[in-house]
């Protein structure tokens, strides 16, 4: 995506990632209580990763709290999108996170045109699948040995939402 989006959530504001945002967004994602769930990433990793147009920083009060990104599936067979989402520990238990991904999802449907949504959180990630749950996401299935984890590998939890089940 080349535009520059905006998307209001009820308390979040999301916008397209920049270049300046990068020393604060890597700052998020290598905070403790982040890092243990997004391994391995740096500055390098953030700049080439998430500057690709589909993330957004996430504003609260004028602060950048957090990232929210999504990928397509475009096969019309197939279409779909998917959601990852990371707010500084900071912001945790505010119910910003849900706010976060109800206004994506929500953009991902209204004006991307999408039918069904995933989300992938680890599976050891209780708060992050509470806060999918609230918006409306169902656990699907659970992905053995997912992700790298350190020395080794961790399970995920396959989450979906169906268009019309989105918590408004």
């Amino acid at each position: 995506m080349d535009e520059r989006v905006t998307i209001a959530g009820r308390h979040v504001r999301l916008r397209s990632l920049h270049e300046g945002d990068l020393d604060r967004v890597t700052a998020i994602v290598t905070a403790p209580g982040v890092r243990e769930w997004w391994p391995g990433y740096d500055g390098g990793r953030v700049a080439h990763e998430l500057l690709d147009g589909h993330w957004f920083a996430v504003e609260h009060e004028g602060a950048l709290i957090g990232v929210v990104g999504y990928w397509e599936e475009d096969d019309p067979d197939y279409r779909h999108a998917a959601i990852d989402v990371s707010l500084h520990p900071e912001w945790h238990g505010r119910g910003l996170g849900a706010d976060t991904v109800r206004a994506l999802a929500r953009w991902l449907i209204d004006a991307r045109g999408h039918r069904r949504l995933t989300i992938d959180p680890a599976a050891a990630n209780a708060r992050a699948i509470r806060c999918y749950e609230r918006v409306g996401f169902r656990p699907v299935g659970v992905l053995r040995r997912y992700e790298r984890a350190g020395a080794g590998w961790r399970d995920g939890l396959l989450m979906d939402l169906l268009a019309e089940e989105l918590d408004p």
